[in-house]
């Protein structure tokens, strides 16, 4: 029974042999990845400074800018003034045209009402003229029919 003991303790120590080995090799891979991690972690501060470098010149180009185009902006507020102001008298010249136009309007119509009942007196007394003198002298004139078309 003995021989079981000593077979015991070879199998653990084989065993004990088999783990160390995995355990060596586990330990130089986590120690190549920790050199990897330190060499990366090393140059990370000259990529962070050349990113801030970048980042400052874009905010200061980007500063300029806004600069520029605000004052592009303030020297453009007058041409939109004028352009205001001239829309503003355009929209007033139209407005008196509006009115001028409907006051020529109306008074043309008013004269107009008034002429045709002037040119209609006027043909009433050719035509009783006409009548007056076919009377008198027993004969018919031209104007006479055409009074009478007209009507």
């Amino acid at each position: 029974m003995e021989w079981i003991l000593y077979v015991s303790v070879a199998l653990i120590a084989l065993a004990f042999a088999v783990v160390s080995i995995f355990l060596v090799k586990a330990l130089k891979s986590l120690d190549e990845t920790l050199k990897n991690t330190a060499e990366t972690v090393e140059r990370l501060p000259g990529q962070i400074d050349g990113l801030t470098r970048e980042a400052t010149t874009l905010l200061h180009q980007t500063n300029q800018l806004a600069e520029d185009i605000q004052e592009k902006t303030g020297a453009l507020d007058s041409t939109f003034t004028a352009v205001k102001e001239a829309g503003d008298s355009l929209k007033t010249v139209h407005e008196a045209v509006k009115d001028t136009t409907e006051t020529v309007s109306h008074q043309v119509k008013t004269q107009s009402d008034k002429i045709s009942e002037v040119v209609r007196w006027g043909n009433t007394l050719f035509a009783l003229w006409d009548k007056w003198k076919t009377h008198k002298t027993g004969k018919h004139t031209y104007n006479q029919v055409t009074t009478e078309q007209r009507y």
